[in-house]
């Protein structure tokens, strides 16, 4: 049925707004940046120090770039383009990485030879093993001061000769606090945690415990592990289970357009069946929001702002991203549903933005694609170097797993269309570095709005539009660059 609406209304269109249409007005402060609270909730059930999630992308987050991720405060969520089993290895890989107690234990028998056990423990990268009997029963422990050439141990002696056994156990429900007051009264660096039987069934270590307490801002799960997001298709229940069976946090429905009727029903079911948060994404309109807020755990915006996304352009349809952002915050507010704001962020200022429209937190991807625990090969060009980075929608990552984020999964479509490229980033370093820099600019920014807390800022900022000569004014003008700084290029 034709519409009675004139095509020449269609023009009489709303204006959107970006990163770089606006600025925050500054106001009265008492507030040191470096005292400004980053933590804020990106799920029902998860907290992060820092607002800040790395992209469910093949060339950004794997095992090891969460594993950091967590460790500062922040949040990995790990892309899909891989097996479920893989999906599943890589969450335990993330979830034993600060674990207190070692499951994985290596142990040695009574009855091998003390040249046996030190090349064993020379391979497997460890100082000293506990001793068990068949069952798993604690016998003893033997370390490297145990077999040294300078003790009346042969290196055909049997471990028995050679071991402690006079062994300091704990169990299951020790602190890390107990742990390292037995270590220092009775000057050994593990702990063996046994059961009521006596049965190994962990091992607590010196070097554990100090690595723990070395990433004190990290964001940990109730249990003491590091949080870790999935992403998972918007039909994959088979990846949603077995990422929430491997006790991923939050299982993310990983889609270019969530505001499509059959994801939504299909998100409803992966949420009434795992234990997990589930954050849905990606939309930018406030009747997206509306349609996913009643069940979600949290909200994902963002459509078509990323570096390497070209949906905008290949489809003709988004939304600008502050103005996406601030139209499903109006909802999700409402409804206590956090909003994440993905893509578009090349400054930290423009992730103090998105918390300014609204967002809870910023997901970056190319951000972090240069870092060194970023899964990108090395590249060099022109005698610099770079890191691989491609858009979940470029031809090399659909045909590697993705296409259905697109709704696009046809296997007897041999010709993709794709809503994204394949590129290089700078090499930048460690990922360390980069959130130093990302989240100090983003607490100077809470510090000019006079605000302590994440809430207290979306509260207090203000936003004043920019023309383009004020666009221009903004960026380091009229001068040559000679000592790059790290937080900024005039080509981002």
């Amino acid at each position: 049925m034709a519409s009675d609406e004139p095509f020449s209304e269609k023009l009489r269109v709303p204006e959107a707004l970006t990163f770089d249409d606006v600025l925050l007005r500054p106001k009265e402060s008492r507030v040191e940046p470096d005292d400004a609270d980053m933590a804020t909730r990106v799920s029902t059930n998860v907290t992060l120090n820092i607002p800040v999630l790395s992209a469910a992308m093949d060339t950004v987050t794997e095992a090891e770039l969460a594993i950091e991720m967590a460790r500062e405060g922040g949040l990995g969520v790990l892309h899909r383009n891989m097996t479920v089993e893989e999906t599943a290895e890589h969450v335990e890989t993330v979830k034993r990485a600060d674990e207190l107690i070692i499951r994985d234990v290596v142990t040695a028998s009574p009855e091998q030879t003390v040249r046996e056990v030190d090349r064993m423990m020379g391979k497997e990268g460890v100082s000293g093993a506990p001793v068990v009997d068949d069952d798993d029963v604690v016998l003893g422990i033997i370390s490297g001061t145990d077999i040294r050439p300078y003790l009346e141990v042969g290196d055909r002696d049997e471990v028995r000769e050679a071991m402690t056994d006079e062994v300091i156990t704990a169990g299951e429900d020790v602190t890390a606090r107990e742990a390292l007051e037995l270590m220092y009264e009775h000057k050994i660096e593990r702990v063996p945690i046994v059961d009521e039987e006596e049965r190994l069934t962990g091992l607590v270590t010196m070097q554990g415990i100090l690595a723990r307490r070395e990433y004190d801002n990290a964001a940990r799960a109730s249990d003491g592990s590091l949080v870790v997001g999935v992403a998972v298709g918007p039909f994959e229940t088979d990846r949603a289970l077995a990422a929430d069976a491997a006790g991923a946090d939050i299982v993310f429905i990983d889609c270019a357009h969530a505001h499509n009727l059959d994801v939504i029903d299909s998100a409803r079911e992966i949420k009434a069946e795992v234990d997990a948060d589930v954050v849905v994404g990606n939309v930018g309109t406030r009747e997206a929001a509306e349609a996913i807020v009643d069940f979600a755990d949290g909200v994902k915006v963002g459509i078509g702002p990323g570096s390497i996304c070209t949906t905008r352009i290949v489809s003709g349809s988004g939304m600008p991203q502050i103005t996406a952002v601030a139209e499903v915050a109006d909802v999700a507010t409402q409804h206590d549903v956090p909003v994440i704001a993905d893509g578009g962020i090349r400054y930290s200022g423009d992730a103090i933005k998105a918390i300014a429209a609204g967002a809870d937190a910023v997901m970056l991807g190319s951000y972090f694609a240069g870092t060194d625990e970023a899964p990108g090969r090395v590249i060099t060009m022109n005698g610099k170097r770079y890191k691989q980075y491609r858009g979940m929608g470029s031809v090399g990552a659909m045909k590697s797993g993705g296409g259905d984020r697109y709704l696009k999964d046809d296997p007897e479509d041999e010709e993709y269309v794709p809503e994204g490229v394949e590129a290089a980033t700078p090499y930048k370093g460690s990922l360390e570095s980069e959130l130093h820099q990302l989240v100090g600019g983003m607490q100077s920014g809470m510090g000019y709005v006079g605000a302590e807390t994440i809430p207290e800022f979306k509260e207090r900022s203000e936003f004043v539009r920019v023309s383009s000569a004020g666009q221009t004014e903004s960026h380091a003008h009229d001068v040559v660059i000679t000592d790059e700084a790290p937080n900024y290029s005039p080509d981002n």
